[in-house]
């Protein structure tokens, strides 16, 4: 298969992206810097809030500015697009159809990861305009599993670790954390879907992803595009220790 080169619509927010090409370079199969993937990161903070549009639409719309992303990208030769961000893919067909590209659904390969995982009761964590536009409920539906969502209270928690902590470069303790985990657990899940980029960062901080119960959907991107590229996620890993 013929190598293609990743085209990043980053900035959304920053951090995430740059611990998305961290893991993609620790998940490709390669021993020497010519056998890793070629892919190009447009870390663009000027991209508005997605969440904040979501909720409401008197706030700066984001989508022209990830359009005008994807375009830069492929202009400059990027084959196969991808933003590590859930949220935004609520702008998901509009992206699409402005783009020269494909563009890989994020959350939708996730829930694909999830039936493959044998999961059927999945909590889904992440920011309130992922979990008010029901992207992630519709897609674990449509392959036969069960979404549960935190209630309104967590949500809010949530957006405090989102926004708060991890955008605010602020450490979440294990016990903040526990609360969430406490709640989805007590629901019956028996796998939780890391919904938001900037949980991957407290995946990170915390190791959460060796409780096999976890997907974190940033390592899901990261195999779907080392494989819409054309290269090989290494085998041994399921899970990446970062």
């Amino acid at each position: 298969m013929n190598k293609k080169t990743l085209g990043i619509i980053g900035g959304v927010g920053p951090l995430a992206t740059m611990l998305l090409g961290e893991v993609i370079v620790k998940r490709t199969k390669a021993v020497t810097d010519q056998e890793h993937m070629h892919f190009i990161i447009d870390n663009d903070t000027r991209i508005p809030d997605r969440t904040a549009y979501i909720l409401d639409h008197e706030q700066p719309n984001p989508l022209p500015v990830m359009i005008q992303d994807a375009g830069k990208l492929v202009g400059v030769g990027a084959e196969v697009i991808c933003i590590p961000c859930n949220t935004a893919h609520y702008f998901y067909d509009e992206l699409a159809e402005n783009t020269a590209a494909p563009v890989i659904h994020m959350i939708r390969e996730t829930a694909a990861k999830a039936k493959s995982l044998g999961a059927q009761k999945v909590g889904v964590l992440g920011t309130k305009g992922t979990l008010s536009t029901g992207l992630y409920q519709e897609a674990l539906q449509q392959v036969g599993l069960e979404p549960i969502v935190p209630n309104e209270q967590l949500q809010d928690l949530l957006m405090e670790i989102i926004y708060d902590y991890v955008k605010a470069g602020r450490s979440v303790s294990q016990d903040i954390w526990q609360r969430l985990e406490t709640n989805m657990l007590e629901q019956g899940c028996d796998h939780i879907i890391l919904g938001c980029t900037e949980l991957s960062v407290v995946n990170r901080e915390l190791a959460l992803d060796k409780d096999a119960r976890y997907i974190d959907a940033l390592v899901v991107l990261a195999d779907s595009a080392i494989i819409y590229c054309g290269y090989e996620v290494i085998a041994q890993h399921d899970k990446v220790s970062y």
